[in-house]
């Protein structure tokens, strides 16, 4: 298997993954829409994405959003998206993932990995409470809805 920053040579694989991502949070499939996302992402340099292939093609990705913390005046990370082929899932790619994103993290000195998982997604939440990360007791997350 074979982890690493995806480039813009990556898109037709990554925007494969990132529609089916969205397909498992009940989106309607939207191939080109997804492509076209992707696409800007890539090419703005707005995010990262990094992307696991293994010989049948692309396997995995993650996509880390920047942000800074005011309180710490530190740099942080918005883990937004996650997600491996249902073919591919119970091989430790999404472990291999997040290590990847804690690493590229640390690199760029920031304070902290944040994310957000629907309340049964269970296998995420004990995938990512393996990996150190902690549900939030603290603070209340709102949202406001623009659509």
């Amino acid at each position: 298997m074979e982890l690493y920053q995806a480039t813009i040579e990556d898109l037709e694989g990554v925007s494969n993954l990132f529609n089916l991502y969205r397909m498992f949070y009940q989106q309607t499939t939207d191939l080109d829409g997804a492509k076209n996302y992707i696409k800007n992402r890539l090419e703005s340099k707005d995010s990262i994405i990094f992307v696991v292939k293994d010989k049948q093609g692309y396997v995995g990705f993650t996509q880390l959003y920047p942000t800074f913390s005011s309180i710490s005046m530190k740099r942080a990370w918005i883990l937004n998206d996650l997600y491996v082929d249902s073919k591919a899932r119970n091989q430790g790619i999404g472990a291999m993932l997040l290590r990847k994103a804690k690493d590229f993290a640390i690199e760029t000195g920031a304070k902290s990995i944040s994310l957000e998982t629907a309340p049964d997604n269970y296998a995420a939440q004990k995938l990512y409470e393996k990996n150190g990360y902690k549900r939030d007791s603290k603070f209340y997350h709102y949202n406001l809805d623009l659509a």
